[in-house]
């Protein structure tokens, strides 16, 4: 693992997203919207949810990163996702896509293409999204947004998609990985009581999102946001009684992350392609 992808290493990037407080513009979905602004703000970061077609482009220039979910797509939300990433690209400002249930529909699947074509920095999904988006697959695989694969299953269409979109791919599940084509990460943090609330995966989404806005390699800001959030997620779940505690957990566990419990519980290891 190179220097700076130390558990200490990722856990300075966290103090860095904490000092500057980066503004991450989200165009996200309803669902996540509240879930999302307090996992950043727990974090350090600043958000907002600026949907408008006609201020995506204004709002996107101001900001640090650029988060876009197609979790509950819509004709105008994804005009203004295109714009907004159109404008990060030419603002040279990062940005990340969630491609929530794209397998589920034809218009998920285009919509999903047409932005995956707007040259994301990183993708984030679970097995069966990122299969989907690398082979475009047959209709009727996906089940909504559950991921049908273990995140094992979909690491060699991660790697054909990072090489083919120049993205930097992370599927997540049980165990995370990263990879950019080239290299791998592994990351076994997490609970699996995550799994039974809604939207932590956008959340996890944002919080990437917050770490390319302060550190311009995408492998290493992808691989320590979903970092902090394993651990703050496997934190919350020790001190959750069920699902909706977690949710508070969580955010507290983010917010009070420290140094010494980062560094004893963080597990992330370089992985042969």
């Amino acid at each position: 693992m190179g220097m700076s992808l130390t558990a200490e290493g990722i856990f300075r990037l966290l103090i860095t997203v904490r000092e500057r407080q980066p503004l991450v513009h989200n165009i996200t979905n309803f669902v996540v919207m509240n879930n999302t602004a307090n996992a950043l703000l727990a974090l350090g970061a600043s958000p907002a949810m600026v949907h408008s077609s006609d201020e995506v482009e204004d709002f996107v220039a101001l900001s640090r990163a650029l988060v876009v979910n197609i979790g509950t797509l819509y004709s105008e939300q994804m005009a203004a996702a295109k714009l907004a990433a159109i404008k990060a690209r030419t603002k040279g400002i990062p940005w990340i896509l969630d491609p929530v249930g794209v397998g589920a529909t034809p218009y998920r699947r285009s919509a999903a293409g047409a932005l995956v074509a707007l040259k994301p920095t990183v993708i984030r999904g679970n097995g069966s999204e990122i299969l989907t988006l690398a082979e475009q697959s047959q209709p009727g695989q996906g089940r909504g947004v559950d991921s049908l694969h273990g995140s094992e299953a979909a690491l060699a269409a991660a790697r054909r998609l990072a090489i083919s979109t120049g993205a930097v791919i992370a599927i997540t599940g049980a165990v995370d990985f990263v990879t950019d084509g080239t290299q791998l990460i592994e990351l076994h943090n997490g609970h699996p009581l995550m799994a039974r609330v809604t939207g932590l995966g956008c959340s996890a989404t944002a919080v990437i999102g917050a770490f390319l806005a302060i550190e311009p390699d995408a492998f290493m800001a992808t691989v320590a946001g979903l970092a902090v959030f394993g651990v703050a997620g496997e934190i919350a779940a020790e001190r959750s009684k069920g699902p909706g505690s977690l949710q508070v957990a969580l955010l507290d566990a983010l917010y009070a992350l420290d140094g010494e419990q980062f560094l004893s519980q963080c597990k992330c290891r370089e992985s042969a392609l």
